[in-house]
This record gives C-alpha cells, structure tokens and sequence, in this order.
C-alpha cells in the first residue's frame, strides 16, 4: 500500500507498508452454537460454514424445541451455550442434555456485550462467538438425582412462605377483634393457640372456658390469657380468621403430603458408601426441632445415605442439610479443595488487583441459596457456647456483625466441606476450648517472634 503524506506543500517520498494480518483468536470449540431463550421464541446461531441461513428461530413448545435439536445434529454442532433466562432456559437444556449435547448454562453477567444495538439475532452471535472462542464457563449443576430433590424441597419452601401469610391474616383479625392473644402466647400456630383459634372459629366467645385450652407448658397464667381474650368480636372479622385458618390447614395438608414424597425419595437413594455405620447418637442436638422442619426421621436418612452424620455440625439442622445437598451434591467433584467451594459459595473475599496491590478487597453480592443457609446457620450460633459462636464473637469484636456473619459461614462452610468430601465426623468444642487453643496458638506465635527457645 502506498502512502503519499503531504506536509507545507512539499511531496514526501511514498511509504510502502506491508497489511498486518488482524489477530486471532483460535476456536476451542469449533462445533459450537449459542441461544438466545425467550418467553415465545428461541434465537439460535451456529458457524457460518456449518449452514448458509447460520440464524435461526424455533418457537418453544416441545416440537420445535426438538426440531432444534434436530438441526444442530444435522450441522454436526457439539456443544451450546445458553443464558439462565428466568426458567425458560429449563426445557430445551434437558432435551439437548438428553440428545447427548455439551451444554453451557452461562451466567448472566458473563455475557456483557459491547454498547451499541442489542436485538435477538445480534445476541445469539454474540453468544456463539464467545462460546466458541472458549471464553465462557457453564454454571455449576448438581447430578440430576439432585436436582429432583431440589425441586421438592424449593417447592416445600414455597409452600411455608404462603402459609405463612395466612397466619399473619389470622393475627390481622384478632387485633383487629382486640383478642391480644399474641401477647400472650409467643406462637399462635403452637397447641395453645390452636385450640383457642378452633374455638373461637367453632363459636366459643366466653374468655374464661376459651383459656381453659391453655397447654400446662404455657408460660402465661389462664388469668392473663383470659384478659387478653376479652374482646369485640365482629361478623366479618371471625370470618376472615375462619378463612386464613382453613387455608393455614390446607398449605399444612399440602405440606405433609410434599414431606411424604421427599422421604420416599430420600429412602429411595443409593447409599454413598460400603461400610458398618455405629449407631447415630442424636443426643447432642434432641431439642432442635423446628415447627418448619420436615416430619420425617430426616437425620437418620441422610446419615444412612451419607455415612457421616452432617447435622451435627453447629448450626444445621435436618432441614438446612437436606437444602445443602441438593444444591451441592453429594461428591463435589466440582470443588477441589474448600477454597474453591467457599469461593462459589461468596464466603471469600474477591480481590481486586492491579499494579501488584489489592486496590479492593469484598464478598460479591450474589444469590447463592447454600451460601445463604450458611449465613443463617452462622447467625444461629452466635450466641452459642461452642467453637464457632466464640469465633464469631471474637471477630465481631473487631470488625462488626456483618463481616464476622461471613466468616463464621465460611469457616462453617469449610467444616461441610471436609466432612462431606472425606467422611469425617465432627468433633464439637466448646468456646473455652477454642479460646484456649487460640490461648496456645497466641504463646507460640510470640515465642517464635521473640526468638526464645
């Protein structure tokens, strides 16, 4: 290419450049094809060299779906990438997981594209181009046995959540009848406040007989509880309560009936391992049933299944386990070491480096469901006499409430971790135990700073 540069009205000498080539970058996955999902239509490129029309659109319902899969086949594609559209992208990942395709559910927020237009088709491309550059990672999905599991259970927790609202109605109508029972009673759902509801739902109205109905275990005399019931009651009030205590009943029926199945599936799992279990001791935590737990013998299960016993672990419970394993799974093959778990988990500090210094050091936000029972689980041993209720004391000391949260998590986290990968029972200590280990660590440290012998 010659170049002629003019400069004051003086004819420089021409300058011959040779065309550098633009860099490249090469294919990983050269059978590769990417998805845009929709609600209505699915958006799908592949290479150009594979097919002349290299974008195309399918509709979503189940034929179409698999008349897509049928076209990949016939351009030889062998891996696709998709973004975690809301659940839209559930449908076709099975049917081409089940087809034998190498699927990448792709987060979100690695699919950010240059500013400029955006459209389906340019989306799609954009999808394929990275995919087949190499430069996306598939999110992590537990073995498919789990993901079953996790379909029951997330749908249990649905079910508590709406049943919850109609205990919040039933609350509603007795302030508003003025029958003070939740003062009185510390839960309206226990046996006393049960008996009292059914009723008044019955057409019982005389303060004294209504608590009659007090449990022995209650803390409030019959005296106080039959003041508290001195009220007004209203036409429409009572039948408000008499509706929010037939739907409580039904999600309670519904409830039971999702606790059935799941303890059918549990029982139906294979166990993870071959040896003689000893008997399970659940002496350590005997008092630790939520009214929200399942109904069934769920510790005994998971510790026939497992064989090792991880609702022993501070700060779990039956439930919380049962929540762990189906968003994990059982082998973490997908972790190699605890690092990397509590990493995934975003119990670990992400570090923002540049120039050889950490500029930023913070836990990204993310909504992680395990990550979120460990915060919970670190919440309920703060106040604990155990190993990590005196850690998170220690830290919160130093740097608040929120920041010890995350890393009594992770250091909970870190203890599923190697009890799960390597069977290993848990061993609980005590906080004057752990102070004091820490007491040892300390006089070490000092002595090998001071250089004393």
């Amino acid at each position: 290419m010659h170049l002629t540069i003019l400069l004051g009205g003086a004819c420089m000498k021409p300058v011959t450049e040779t065309p550098r080539e633009p860099a490249t970058m090469p294919l990983v996955n050269a059978h590769a094809a990417g998805l845009d999902i929709g609600l209505a239509e699915i958006w799908v490129a592949i290479s150009a060299d594979r097919d002349p029309q290299a974008v195309r659109s399918f509709a979503t319902f189940t034929p179409d779906l698999h008349a897509l899969a049928d076209w990949l086949s016939a351009c030889q594609v062998t891996s696709v990438a998709m973004e975690s559209t809301g659940v839209y992208w559930i449908p076709i990942y099975e049917i081409l997981e089940a087809r034998g395709f190498e699927v990448y559910l792709v987060n979100a927020r690695h699919l950010k594209n240059v500013p400029g237009r955006k459209s389906d088709v340019q989306d799609c491309q954009w999808i394929q181009r990275l995919h087949s550059y190499g430069l996306l990672s598939a999110s992590f999905r537990p073995e498919a046995e789990m993901v079953a599991l996790r379909a029951y259970l997330r749908l249990r927790a649905d079910l508590i959540a709406h049943r919850a609202a109609h205990i919040q109605h039933m609350q509603k109508a007795l302030q508003q009848m003025n029958l003070q029972l939740t003062q009185v009673l510390k839960d309206i759902t226990g046996v006393t406040g049960q008996q009292i509801i059914r009723a008044i739902v019955a057409g019982e109205r005389n303060p004294v007989t209504l608590a009659q109905l007090r449990d022995k275990r209650c803390k409030h005399s019959s005296d106080e509880i039959a003041k508290a019931l001195t009220g007004h009651y209203r036409a429409e009030h009572l039948f408000a309560l008499k509706q929010a205590l037939n739907l409580y009943d039904a999600y309670t029926a519904q409830i039971q009936e999702c606790d059935q199945e799941l303890e059918r599936q549990f029982s139906a799992l294979k166990p993870t391992h071959d040896d003689k279990l000893p008997p399970l001791d659940t002496s350590d935590k005997r008092n630790t049933h939520s009214k929200n737990g399942p109904t069934y013998d769920a510790r005994s299960l998971l510790y026939q299944w497992l064989g090792v016993d991880l609702v022993a672990l501070d700060g779990l419970n039956a439930g919380s386990v049962q929540a762990l394993l189906t968003e994990v799974g059982t082998r973490l093959d997908a972790f190699p070491t605890e690092k990397h778990f509590c990493s995934w988990l975003h119990l670990a500090p992400h570090n923002d480096i540049s120039g050889g210094q950490v500029l930023r050091s913070r836990t990204l936000k993310a909504q992680n469901r395990a990550g979120q029972i460990f915060r919970l689980a670190a919440q309920s041993v703060s106040r604990t006499n155990t190993e990590f209720g005196a850690f998170f004391r220690k830290v919160r000391a130093k740097h608040g409430a929120k920041k010890a949260i995350v890393a009594t998590a992770h250091k909970i986290a870190r203890t599923f971790y190697v009890m799960l990968k390597h069977r290993t029972p848990y061993r609980a200590r005590s906080a004057e135990q752990y102070s004091e280990r820490e007491r040892q660590r300390e006089i070490a440290r000092l002595t090998k700073n001071c250089g004393f012998a």
